[in-house]
């Protein structure tokens, strides 16, 4: 059964050194040493010190030889540790987080693809480096009219957040483009905010950089002040959980959805619209930011499972046994770091999984997903043709 999470019982000014004094740190202190954390941890053999040897290290008083290891390098964020936990510790989003911190700030230099991502991030709004004025770019090609909050000047229903890689990258604006789509033709009163969006900083806070996670956060809360809306929808996995869990802690107050949630909220006026079939064979893989961290494995099941000729099967992992794609936590930006410790990468072995179903089409709902899987597919043999497809991009493949 999936650990239910609440929002964050840590507060902004919550450090490593206070964290016993605060009632997740408290908990931790009751970790019964069972093991099962780095059993589940897809990285947990290669780790010097898994999620059950840093309780057991800080309990003892011994941080600082974890500080001088480059073990959590290694942690994804996945949320399987914190999942699967009989006590309930809240080991990826403070635990972790927190350590991980540490070891960049005394120890170990970030290797130099993660370090420029951040960088990128603190310069520009967004990891790859692009421009902030190209942000709103893509709507250009959307075929329906995207309304931009500046120029709308007044509430809506819908604060549509695109995030990076729905807005920069060419795959990426596929997502973007069919999102679009489905919003209109259901009619949803919504608007982006264009170039004023920056990256939401997920990324930031789950990796090392806390600080950039809250001038990120500052930032975009001071742009959501200006406007009125009366929830904020975002396609992006990792967005949606700092919205969720985080944001609340800067003044966020408005409810914040996944896109899947938010077009399962309205399949029944949806599905009547999904005409085209398809007649696909599709496996769906559950992202860890909405499934493990949050609960949410059916909407993206029934999405699918409402488009005409789409045969959903599973494969050996899912729902809470899902394995990662391996880009939460940083690891989006440390591909080359675990080639050159000689570790597999989980997208390969989560896209054999895929292979291994016969399916026509791997299913996600994030965008770190497309190109973590296309790129394995790329490597990874395989006799029948399979592609990655967002599930927003199949279901306005089949509008009418």
């Amino acid at each position: 059964m999936v650990a239910t999470r609440e929002p964050a019982v840590v507060d902004r000014t919550t450090t490593l050194e206070t964290l016993l004094q605060t009632p997740a740190g408290k908990r931790m202190m009751t970790c019964i040493q069972c093991g099962t954390c780095g059993g589940t941890c897809p990285y947990g053999d290669t780790m010097d010190f898994s999620p059950r040897l840093v309780i057991n290290m800080l309990r003892g008083g011994f941080m600082d030889e974890v500080i001088k290891s480059e073990s959590l390098l290694q942690c994804v964020a996945c949320y399987a540790c914190m999942a699967k936990c009989p006590r309930g510790i809240r080991l990826t989003d403070v635990l972790l987080p927190l350590v991980k911190e540490q070891v960049l700030v005394t120890h170990t230099p970030m290797p130099a693809e993660f370090q420029k991502s951040l960088e990128n991030m603190n310069r520009y709004g967004n990891p790859m480096g692009e421009s902030p004025r190209k942000r709103a770019a893509w709507t250009a090609t959307a075929g329906v009219k995207i309304p931009i909050m500046a120029e709308l000047k007044r509430e809506v229903d819908v604060l549509w957040f695109v995030e990076c890689y729905t807005s920069f990258y060419a795959r990426g604006q596929d997502n973007s483009r069919a999102t679009a789509r489905l919003f209109n033709a259901l009619g949803v009163d919504f608007a982006i905010l264009g170039n004023e969006e920056k990256c939401a900083g997920e990324c930031g806070q789950l990796t090392w950089e806390s600080g950039l996670f809250e001038s990120l956060a500052e930032y975009n809360m001071k742009v959501f002040n200006k406007y009125k809306f009366r929830r904020l929808v975002t396609g992006d996995a990792h967005a949606y959980n700092a919205f969720h869990f985080r944001y609340p802690m800067f003044g966020l107050t408005q409810p914040a959805e996944h896109t899947t949630q938010f077009l399962a909220r309205h399949l029944d006026r949806l599905k009547p619209m999904l005409k085209k079939p398809l007649d696909l064979t599709v496996t769906y893989h559950d992202a860890c930011c909405l499934g493990r961290a949050t609960g949410s494995y059916d909407e993206g099941r029934a999405l699918l499972q409402a488009i005409p000729g789409v045969k959903l099967v599973e494969m050996v992992h899912n729902r809470v046994n899902s394995l990662c794609c391996g880009g939460g936590g940083g690891g989006m930006w440390l591909d080359t770091y675990y080639k050159q410790k000689g570790m597999d990468r989980l997208s390969d072995r989560r896209v054999k999984e895929a292979i291994a179903t016969g399916a026509d089409v791997l299913a996600v709902a994030c965008p770190y997903e497309i190109s973590r899987f296309e790129d394995a597919l790329k490597v990874v043999p395989h006799t029948k043709p399979i592609v990655v497809r967002d599930v927003v991009e199949l279901l306005a493949e089949s509008l009418a």
